[in-house]
């Protein structure tokens, strides 16, 4: 054998022991190639759908510096990634909810006043909450480890946006810059230090992470996604991106100490992670949330642009809902949602969409106007081919949150488009 021989052997097997992480799923189950210069290329991965890998490796390429330490202030390409169902499988911020609410960590109100958790909750929806919860003393943990009325009213408003006599939880928001039971999530955290919030998001990560594939968990009366993984790809490409001076930072609308909780295992630090954030009272948290651009904004969709225009670009005011100049915007994104259809349009070079078959983000892929979009299927557990998507009809969210047709840049309309990429 010769000793090219041997050396594709061993680094055969390399990578297959890489892929061994016993239950920690979290570890990198997959190791970048190198290419012929010695710079770090993307895994060959049956994931990866048609030519994506090779067209992301040749961005890399292009637009990468071997070895740099990548900082946009020093001039180095940016790379965005959103976190949930993104980097990984299912959503961190669910995870996190249900784990409080199963564990009794949920604070009351301190004043008593469930509308001031957050300025978009209904009337409707304070009282509801206010009767389920009756038994929680303001400013204290809630018993919804026992007490299966208080945790259903809660996870209702949750993840539906209505209560438990279906009405509206939420009202008043514009629907491009604000999420508001994912701001809710957040703002619930308050009462806790930070420290003690990142010991409640490390303990549902590890049970999530333990959890099988598939699994479900009693939440109140409810059974709720009770798993999450992380994309090995996604680690890959992270860790690619990193070695060729990209900048690399992740976009979320979960709560950010969660975010940063999870994030680190791919070896983000603080700084490299925006998430919704809210303000502090000494070193504990509130459920007064941080705004972007002179407004009540989390990230999501309009509102992920403005986010990172404030914080990596320095734009100040509402100008950082505009689209900047091509030096103020990422040269590469990753996404899954209409939640990030503004941030991924604004990256000059490629955008990677896991399909989750959400309307506005589909048509804009399918589209590929302007063919940077590349569709991918998820990684885990991918969806069957959807139906068509009515684009022309139905493919905009506006502020209001009502459909609308979707427009492309010079104002024509996009056709609908068939789902493809599964």
């Amino acid at each position: 054998m010769t000793a090219r021989a041997v050396l594709s052997v061993l680094a055969a097997a390399t990578f297959v022991l890489a892929g061994c992480g016993g239950n920690d799923n979290q570890q990198a189950t997959s190791q970048g190639a190198q290419a012929e210069s010695g710079c770090r290329t993307l895994a060959a991965d049956p994931g990866w759908y048609g030519d994506n890998r090779d067209r992301i490796d040749k961005l890399i390429g292009e637009l990468g510096t071997c070895g740099a330490n990548g900082s946009v202030a020093d001039g180095a390409p940016l790379a965005l990634f959103d976190w949930d169902n993104t980097m990984v499988k299912n959503d961190i911020g669910d995870a996190t909810f249900f784990w409080m609410v199963r564990n009794g960590k949920l604070r009351a109100p301190a004043g008593g006043d469930w509308a001031s958790t957050s300025p978009y909750l209904t009337p409707q929806a304070a009282t509801a909450l206010a009767k389920a919860c009756a038994t929680a003393k303001p400013g204290q943990p809630m018993p919804t480890d026992t007490d299966t009325g208080c945790a259903d009213e809660l996870v209702s408003v949750y993840t539906d946006g209505e209560t438990r006599a279906d009405e509206p939880a939420f009202a008043g928001f514009n629907a491009r810059r604000f999420e508001p039971s994912y701001a809710w999530a957040a703002q619930m955290l308050a009462g806790w230090r930070e420290s003690e919030l990142t010991g409640f998001a490390e303990a549902a990560r590890r049970e999530n992470l333990d959890a099988p594939e598939g699994a479900e968990q009693k939440v109140g009366s409810d059974d709720e996604t009770g798993w999450v993984r992380y994309y090995p790809q996604m680690r890959d490409l992270v860790e690619a991106l990193r070695a060729n001076g990209f900048d690399v930072r992740i976009i979320s609308a979960s709560a950010e100490p969660v975010v940063r909780v999870w994030a680190a295992d791919l070896g983000f630090t603080p700084d490299k992670v925006m998430g919704v954030r809210t303000e502090r009272d000494g070193d504990v948290l509130t459920s007064k949330l941080v705004p972007c651009g002179g407004e009540t904004a989390i990230p999501y969709i309009e509102g992920k642009r403005c986010r990172v225009n404030e914080e990596v670009f320095g734009v100040e005011g509402a100008a950082a809902f505009e689209q900047q100049p091509e030096p103020k915007r990422a040269a590469f994104a990753a996404g899954d949602s209409d939640t990030d259809v503004t941030f991924l349009s604004d990256a000059t070079g490629l955008r990677l969409v896991l399909n989750r078959q959400k309307t506005e983000l589909m048509c804009t892929a399918y589209d590929n106007s302007d063919g940077r979009w590349l569709v991918n299927p998820m990684f885990i557990k991918p969806m069957d081919k959807g139906d068509t998507y009515d684009c022309a009809t139905e493919g905009y969210i506006e502020p209001s949150g009502k459909e609308a047709p979707l427009h492309r840049a010079d104002g024509s309309v996009v056709p609908d488009q068939e789902d493809r990429v599964s």
